[in-house]
């Protein structure tokens, strides 16, 4: 059963994995059972009953109510044992512990963001304690999005307009991988993340040195804290820095220049522009692009957009 596991699941991480993956493998054995019970009646049948001569007739068979009760009944409570377990599972992964420490996340194309209780936040990684329940409160900022983690068998969508939530217990510390698993746009499938799971105390320690709420770090200048929030946005999923022609206008060399917009006007590329770009990026559109980027206005504080346009000065 553990080849069999290994070559059809990911890692179990989470304490409901292993009655998730125990209720897969029923289905899938049983259903391997079934499927060979049929296949060899019916190659029973063939062979016992082929015709043996030219003038043999079947003969007719009206009914066997015997057999037809049991082809009835034993599919039915088959299905019912299923239903039964399967949704005491489900019970499990919908009914969080009271004690659950709770994250807020935020969705949006095309990135994970997460807010801490004690102020602290995270882009692309999800920071949780070892052998502790976490509950996520999600919404998203734009269109539907899923939050799925294959190690812990837990997926949830995401919804403008309105909370979700899952939660998870991950007992043993390392890391797995985040996937949108709701088609979102051009740059879905590198809409990734990680969870990143603590020793108690580390977590802690996490906490509190993540706690500053998106201010500059001290051993950082502007540029250099703009290159890291780039990063942990996703912006270099649409925004090269080297030319490369991507689902945005590459950066490099375009502070300063003259840029044609769709409706056949230019504009020069300053400190203005940029920043109407990240707030409200469907105000103008580069020509040869679409009006896919989603609107930052809310998500980056004036300090960090001012961060980020010092980057892209630098990118000559």
């Amino acid at each position: 059963m553990d080849l069999f596991k290994d070559l059809l699941l990911p890692p179990a991480k989470s304490t409901v994995a292993d009655n998730y993956d125990q209720l897969f493998e029923f289905v899938h054995m049983s259903s391997l059972l079934l499927t060979i019970a049929v296949l060899a009646a019916i190659i029973y049948f063939i062979i016992k009953y082929r015709r043996k001569s030219e003038n043999e007739v079947t003969p007719v068979i009206t009914h066997n109510n015997a057999l037809e009760i049991t082809w009835s009944v034993v599919p039915l409570v088959l299905v019912l044992f299923i239903f039964g377990w399967g949704f005491q599972v489900f019970l499990d992964m919908t009914s969080p512990p009271d004690d659950a420490y709770e994250v807020q996340v935020t969705a949006q194309k095309w990135l994970w963001r997460f807010q801490y209780e004690n102020g602290a936040s995270s882009t692309g990684e999800l920071h949780v304690p070892a052998d502790r329940p976490v509950r996520l409160v999600m919404s998203s900022n734009d269109v539907i999005h899923s939050f799925f983690v294959p190690d812990y068998r837990i997926k949830q969508d995401v919804v403008p307009g309105r909370y979700t939530s899952v939660w998870f217990n991950a007992p043993e510390t390392g890391e797995s991988t985040i996937f949108c698993t709701e088609y979102c746009g051009t740059d879905h499938s590198n809409m990734t993340g990680s969870v990143v799971v603590h020793e108690e105390d580390e977590f802690e320690t996490w906490l509190a040195e993540n706690a500053g709420g998106g201010t500059k770090p001290d051993d950082l200048t502007p540029a250099e804290w703009g290159e890291q929030l780039v990063q942990e946005n996703a912006c270099n999923t649409c925004h090269s820095t080297d030319g490369t022609e991507l689902t945005g206008p590459t950066w490099q060399g375009k502070f300063g220049s003259e840029e044609p917009l769709s409706d056949g006007s230019t504009v020069t590329v300053d400190e203005n522009y940029l920043r109407e770009s990240i707030l409200q990026p469907g105000a103008h559109i580069v020509q040869g692009y679409d009006n896919v980027m989603p609107p930052y206005q809310g998500v980056l504080s004036d300090e960090q957009i001012n961060a980020i346009i010092e980057y892209i000065k630098t990118l000559k």
